[in-house]
């Protein structure tokens, strides 16, 4: 039996979808009960997509994963899909470590060699937190007094996991791309937000101690983000935000399968191969006509590949047609069984 965790919103509504039209016999599960190990007892399979800015699950979702497998069960994302999420330091050792190509990174744990590396660098560099996603938590430092300042707050009072004017300035982008009057009234939120603290922020951790960042690839106009999942994959290409750096959360997307380079597809296989991963989205940039992974995560926005026209699959081979990705996760992890 498959027990699935569901929440609104998320990879759930479409597992349960598939059991039901399937006759796939299935339990909907709370994984944040005391008792989840033992509620899972008549189960062999686990499928929860928890989300990266979900507190309570960073508090257990790994080690709950963790102790599953090793009681044989089958879970979705196991470890080796998960333990990296929202962890760009965890990728930056794990892809160094397997020779896949990310953008160079460099990492800090002490504020005075981080200080002696910006006095020598060449700027622009790209600042990041080792948590967030859709462009949230990266900023381009444009020249040494930039860096400075980013130094001297990471191993100060440290980043919130949540931008609250990066968010502000976010809504007032929507607005102008969409115009619309949601996108109008979302405006409010991000004012709101400026002055009233998120559960996020008042759970998470302030992120400090370390100062991460990664070279700066010019002349990309757009980035490519590949999803594979098993031995599928589909793929957008996302144009950069104008006046900005930026193409993740750009809403600006071109789903035609000759705009998507073969070559950036041929290695996010290999990479998934390497990484023995069930699910994993890539953000491409090119340098010198070559792809280099930016970060990788396990979990998606649905709606976006909606319009996808279809997949390929591990031997590059094209399959046309309309496609649900949750169905892909579901028929993987009962493959197994």
């Amino acid at each position: 039996m498959i027990a699935i965790h569901h929440r609104e919103g998320s990879f759930s509504n479409k597992w349960v979808e598939y059991c039901q039209n399937n006759n796939v016999e299935y339990k909907l599960v709370n994984c944040y009960s005391s008792t989840i190990v033992n509620d899972l007892n008549d189960c062999n399979i686990l499928m929860w997509h928890w989300h990266h800015s979900d507190y309570k699950a960073s508090l257990f979702a790994r080690e709950l994963t963790a102790s599953l497998e090793k009681a044989g069960k089958k879970v979705f994302p196991d470890l080796n899909t998960c333990w990296h999420f929202d962890d760009k330091l965890g990728q930056k050792y794990l892809f160094e470590a397997l020779s896949i190509p990310l953008i160079k990174s460099h990492i800090f744990y002490d504020k005075y060699e981080a200080i002696k590396w910006v006095s020598a660098t060449v700027f622009p560099k790209v600042f990041k937190l080792r948590c967030g996603a859709g462009a949230e938590n990266v900023a381009l430092l444009k020249n040494k007094k930039i860096a400075l300042k980013k130094i001297n707050k990471a191993f100060g009072k440290g980043f919130g996991k949540k931008n609250r004017l990066n968010f502000l300035t976010e809504k007032l982008w929507h607005f102008k791309r969409d115009k619309t009057l949601k996108s109008f009234f979302n405006i409010s939120k991000g004012i709101g937000r400026v002055f009233i603290p998120t559960s996020i922020e008042k759970n998470f951790k302030k992120e400090k101690g370390y100062f991460y960042c990664q070279e700066f690839i010019p002349n990309n106009n757009y980035d490519i983000r590949v999803i594979v999942i098993g031995n599928r994959a589909f793929a957008i290409k996302r144009m950069v935000r104008k006046g900005d750096f930026r193409a993740s959360g750009s809403g600006n997307i071109i789903y035609n399968p000759q705009e998507i380079p073969r070559q950036c597809i041929k290695l996010s296989f290999e990479s998934t191969n390497k990484l023995q991963a069930q699910c994993v989205a890539y953000d491409f940039v090119f340098l010198d006509k070559e792809p280099l992974i930016v970060e990788i995560s396990y979990a998606f926005s649905m709606r976006v590949y909606l319009d996808c026209p279809g997949y390929w699959d591990n031997n590059l081979n094209w399959t046309e047609g309309n496609f649900t990705p949750e169905f892909f996760m579901i028929e993987d992890i009962l493959s197994c069984e």
